[in-house]
C-alpha cells in the first residue's frame, strides 16, 4: 500500500498536541467500535486508539521513519507484560521496584522519573525488537528500517520520559529543546473533566493496543494524504473486507496540503474510504492555549460525508 519515502520539517517521535484527548467525550457519543480507525503521526492515536476500540487501524504517514517508529511500537507491545514493562522496554530502563498493574499512570512516571537509562538494556531490547519483528512476525525488514527503528529507539532511550517533539532536532534542523510537553506530560493529561484517557491511563487501555499489535491489526502505511496510492489502496482494502471507517484522525495535515495546493487530491482520495454518518475526521487546529507548543493545537470532530461533499462530483 505505501508510496515512496517523504519528508516532514521535523521527525515527529512523539506528540506536542497537548490538548488531544478534549474530543474524547464527543468521539465516543458517535463512535461504533468494532470498525476501522486510520490516522497519521505517532503516539496520539494510541489515546484515541485506546478510546474508539476499533477493529483494525491503519496509520498512514509521508515519512517511512513513522513507520519504523509504530514497527518499534509494535514489538515493545508484544514483548511486554504490563504497562510498567513496556515502559521499561521503550526508555530502556530498570523497573523499579513495586509497580504493579494496578500502579496508576501517575505512579508509573513518578517512579521512572529518577532511573537512569541502561545501555546494556538499551542493546538486549533492540536486539529483541529487531527479531520479534523478523523471526515471530516475519516482516521483511529493509536494511533502512532496521537503522530506522534504531535512530527511532536511541531517542526514546536517551531521553525517556523527559523526550519531547523537537528534542531529535527534526529533519529541518530545528533546536531540539523548544518548549514543548514531555512523554510524561501528555501520558498523565486528561480531558476537559479531568478525567485521565491516555492509552497508558489503565492496564484496560494500554491492553488495547497490545492485543491490535500482537494480532498484526496495527498496520503503518507510508504515503502522502494526497498521493497517487496509499489512501485509496487503504479504502480499495476496506470495501474488500466490508469495513467501516469510525474515524480519521488528521492532526493539522491539511494545513500542508493548502499550502500545497493539493488539498483536493486529499479530498478525492478519502472518497475512497467507506464511511457513514457516524464516520469522522478529527483535526488539529489553531485556537487558544499557552505554554507548550503544541498548546495552540486544538481539536474538534467532523463528520467525512459532509467535509467530503466538496470533492464528490469530480469537483476541483
Amino acid at each position: 500500500m505505501s508510496e515512496p519515502n517523504g519528508s516532514f520539517r521535523s521527525d515527529n517521535l512523539l506528540s506536542n498536541e497537548v490538548w488531544l484527548q478534549y474530543v474524547i467525550p464527543d468521539l465516543l457519543e458517535v463512535n461504533k467500535p468494532g470498525r476501522v480507525y486510520m490516522g497519521v503521526g505517532p503516539e496520539q492515536n494510541f489515546t484515541y486508539i485506546a478510546a474508539l476500540k476499533p477493529a483494525m487501524v491503519f496509520i498512514v504517514d509521508i515519512r517511512r521513519g513513522n513507520l519504523d517508529l509504530h514497527l518499534m511500537y509494535k514489538a515493545l507491545f508484544d514483548l511486554s507484560k504490563d504497562r510498567a514493562d513496556f515502559l521499561s522496554r521503550l526508555f530502556s530502563r530498570r523497573r523499579p521496584e513495586g509497580l504493579s498493574a494496578a500502579s496508576s499512570v501517575n505512579e508509573i512516571f513518578q517512579a521512572y522519573a529518577s532511573v537512569a537509562p541502561d545501555d546494556a538494556l538499551f542493546d538486549r531490547n533492540f536486539t529483541e525488537i529487531i527479531a520479534d519483528l523478523k523471526d515471530k512476525h516475519h516482516l521483511p525488514l529493509l536494511d533502512e528500517d532496521v537503522a530506522g527503528i534504531k535512530f527511532v529507539y536511541g531517542y526514546f532511550g536517551q531521553y525517556g520520559p523527559d523526550l519531547t517533539y523537537w528534542m531529535s532536532g527534526g529533519a529541518g534542523g530545528r533546536g531540539g529543546f523548544r518548549n514543548s510537553p514531555t512523554y510524561g506530560d501528555l501520558m498523565v493529561a486528561t480531558d476537559a473533566n479531568g478525567t485521565l484517557r491516555s492509552y497508558l491511563a489503565s492496564e484496560e487501555s494500554w491492553n488495547v493496543l497490545k492485543s491490535l499489535e500482537t494480532k498484526n491489526l496495527l498496520v503503518p502505511v507510508v504515503g502522502n494524504f494526497a498521493g497517487p496510492k496509499a489512501l485509496r489502496a487503504v479504502g480499495a482494502w476496506l470495501k474488500q473486507h466490508h469495513a467501516t471507517v469510525s474515524a480519521f484522525y488528521l492532526s493539522n495535515v491539511e494545513q500542508y496540503l493548502n499550502m500545497d495546493g493539493i488539498w483536493m487530491d486529499f479530498c478525492r482520495n478519502s472518497l475512497e474510504l467507506p464511511i457513514d454518518e457516524n464516520s469522522q475526521f478529527i483535526r488539529s487546529y489553531r485556537g487558544g492555549g499557552a505554554g507548550y507548543g503544541g498548546g495552540s493545537l486544538n481539536q474538534g470532530i467532523f463528520p467525512m460525508a459532509v467535509d467530503l461533499k466538496q470533492c464528490q462530483g469530480g469537483a476541483h
